[in-house]
């Protein structure tokens, strides 16, 4: 991980400090679904969103006072934990029901294998601070897309962090069911 500090323009006024080696490249990989393995983070507009599209009775929970996609349990050895769960919306292939079917996804899974964390600084949107991004610590050991293609991740920002993420009062993403 580089001690580098970078400033990056994401959206016009949208700026995002970059704490990770910009050398860095990702693309998501066939049959890794590692991400999936977490339980996502619904912020409100994403619920709103999910409600559009699917079921949030039958998909959703709640844990600590926020909304989250249910893990569940699948019977097969592929495509989940160590505990045989996965996302509720992960299919038999491999592939997110969301995505795949609705061509969406929530903010939560847009960031990964991103961390955005909010350090006090200047003000920003969210009157917290600046918005820090990172690698999860756990993405170096179980991520297999990292370092794998040429897309620079620094470059394409914009696919990693909605521009919602600047509108929260609380952007933290590494919040686990």
């Amino acid at each position: 991980m580089s001690s580098q500090h970078r400033t990056v323009e994401v959206y016009p006024g949208k700026e995002a400090v970059v704490d990770f080696d910009p050398a860095l490249t990702f693309e998501c990989v066939d049959d890794c679904t590692w991400c999936c393995h977490h339980g996502v983070l619904l912020y409100e507009t994403d619920l709103l969103e999910l409600a559009a599209r699917e079921s949030i009775n039958e998909s959703t929970t709640q844990f600590r006072g926020q909304d989250f996609v249910r893990q569940e349990q699948k019977d097969r050895e592929n495509h989940v934990d160590e505990e045989g769960k996965a996302c509720f919306f992960l299919r038999e292939d491999g592939l997110c029901a969301l995505h795949a079917e609705h061509d969406w996804k929530p903010a939560r899974c847009s960031v990964f294998p991103l961390h955005v964390t909010v350090e006090a600084g200047t003000a920003t949107d969210h009157g917290g601070g600046d918005l820090h991004v990172s690698i999860r610590d756990t993405a170096h050991e179980h991520c297999e897309g990292l370092n794998v293609s040429e897309r620079r991740v620094i470059d394409h920002l914009d696919a990693f962090l909605p521009e919602l993420l600047w509108e929260l009062d609380d952007p933290e993403t590494y919040r686990k069911l």
